[in-house]
């Protein structure tokens, strides 16, 4: 941890990550699955590693979340149920992962983000869905409170890919397109990275340094991105992000487990 503190070098590698993080988070999820290994493996224990993470990740997120809504792809009225829901996911997994030993959890955290770069790649984006908001029923209320509550749960307590899950399940469950989808996925993942941030600050697992640093370069990358996603389209970006991920996950794996 010392490292990061102190190196130019290392400084640079943090802010060059959180850039290239926040525009494929801004495109196509799963930004924590960059940052998260970077800060672990610059030395960070697990549990500030996380907590720094939900810090900068606010901002990408604040930014993507912000530009989706100015173009109109985010309708928060429509989506109110997703947001309630996903906030008591996100206190509930962020409370739950701070009483999780460091020791398992520097096992786990490799594996998941492996698992979730796995997923990731062999999950379909298709983008040949509506590009209206579906019809508002009880099971799309029911839809909104499972999924929400799921996804921030699992944001509260790991991250890493949270945005991907978004809108994979978006796509799946609503039947919109890519857009639609990345907006209600950058909304909420916005909502339970700011939930689960103020958990990680009540329990003191923030470094402040840290996480602003990487937050403005995730900005940058968030606003390159989304404005790139809403012009091109989100596929392009997809092999050479999941491929970054298996090696760093990878390379994690091996320093826990051997």
């Amino acid at each position: 941890m010392t490292e990061i503190l102190t190196s130019p070098t290392a400084w640079a590698l943090l802010l060059s990550v959180g850039l290239l993080a926040g525009f494929v988070d801004a495109i196509v999820g799963g930004g924590g699955m960059l940052t998260v290994p970077a800060l672990l493996s610059l030395g960070l224990p697990p549990h500030l590693a996380l907590g720094t993470n939900k810090l900068s990740s606010s901002f990408g997120s604040g930014t993507a979340t912000f530009i989706y809504f100015r173009k109109k792809l985010f309708d928060p009225g429509f989506w109110k149920h997703s947001f309630y829901s996903t906030v008591i996911g996100a206190i509930s997994g962020t409370v739950l992962i701070n009483f999780i030993n460091t020791y398992w959890l520097n096992k786990l955290l490799p594996v998941i983000i492996f698992f979730v770069a796995i997923y990731s790649f062999f999950s379909s984006m298709d983008d040949n869905h509506q590009q209206s908001l579906p019809k508002k029923t009880p099971s799309l209320r029911l839809k909104q409170r499972v999924q929400g509550v799921a996804l921030g749960a699992y944001d509260g307590a790991f991250g890493p890919g949270t945005g991907a899950f978004w809108i994979i399940s978006n796509i799946r469950l609503y039947r919109v397109n890519v857009l639609i989808a990345s907006g209600l996925a950058k909304s909420m993942n916005f909502t339970s990275n700011f939930t689960a941030l103020l958990t990680f600050i009540y329990f003191g697992q923030v470094n402040w340094h840290i996480g602003f640093a990487l937050g403005s370069s995730l900005m940058i990358g968030a606003f390159i991105g989304t404005h790139s996603a809403i012009r091109f389209g989100a596929k392009f970006i997809r092999p050479i992000f999941i491929t970054m991920v298996l090696i760093i996950s990878l390379k994690l794996g091996i320093q826990a487990w051997f």
